[in-house]
């Protein structure tokens, strides 16, 4: 299984919110760079980069800081937050993402998306499943959608979606543990069609529930206020990645 670390960025500077809640705001780091350094120092390899200010202004914002953690580290950065547009997703690429994650688009412009798929490969997109009581939330997640998760899921599944990022946004920021239940029965009710690769993200809080994460099936793991509050250490994460 994947450790994912997760820098959240607005206006520039590393943050954390609670359910998404803007007004939550919590800055950790000026300085986003510095932070992915000290992740890579510690044999990370993975990074989930998210542009909040993008999200919240519907195009992409922060690429500047994309660019610089691209250049300067070797992680490999999977972006997300603002992707609207087919120049969106030029720009992201073009910064040195790896991967992008689409969530809004998939709900609001499901053309776009998978429009995306083809051109870009299955292996490129991910699908960003972020859900409250089960059900997609989109911009944001300043707003709720009618689409129901599992059933949106398995639609993009017949499109050939391979990655599939799920935050439970109830537990997101809480560190109050993660939403075992609902990965579970997402993996057991969307592996019919295809083998998903499952990115669970949200409520991470100790450093026992990644093995239990990875025992489930989860293909990797989003770990964000965790790190930054100091209740799973670098050297854990180092001598997890290291025995796995």
């Amino acid at each position: 299984m994947r450790i994912i670390p997760a820098i959240d960025i607005i206006e520039g500077k590393c943050v954390r919110l609670s359910k998404g809640d803007y007004s939550t705001k919590k800055i950790y780091n000026e300085n986003p760079l510095e932070v992915a350094k000290e992740f890579e120092a510690s044999g990370i390899q993975y990074l989930h980069l998210v542009d909040l200010d993008g999200a919240k202004s519907k195009h992409i914002v922060n690429h500047g800081i994309l660019e610089q953690i691209a250049l300067k580290t070797s992680l490999k950065v999977d972006f997300g937050g603002g992707l609207k547009t087919d120049d969106d997703l030029r720009i992201a690429f073009e910064s040195g993402a790896n991967q992008i994650t689409g969530g809004s688009i998939a709900v609001k412009n499901p053309d776009v998306f998978k429009n995306w798929l083809q051109q870009y490969g299955t292996d490129k997109i991910i699908l960003g499943a972020d859900a409250n009581n089960e059900k997609i939330a989109v911009s944001g997640w300043l707003e709720e959608s009618d689409e129901e998760l599992i059933p949106f899921i398995q639609q993009y599944q017949k499109e050939g979606v391979q990655y599939i990022i799920c935050t439970d946004i109830s537990k997101d920021g809480m560190l109050e543990g993660p939403s075992f239940d609902l990965y579970d029965k997402i993996i057991k009710q969307c592996n019919n069609n295809s083998t998903i690769k499952l990115i669970a993200s949200g409520g991470i809080s100790t450093f026992d529930e990644l093995p239990k994460l990875k025992e489930m099936g989860c293909e990797g793991t989003i770990i964000g206020k965790a790190i930054y509050e100091g209740r799973i250490s670098m050297k854990q994460l180092e001598g997890f990645i290291l025995n796995n």
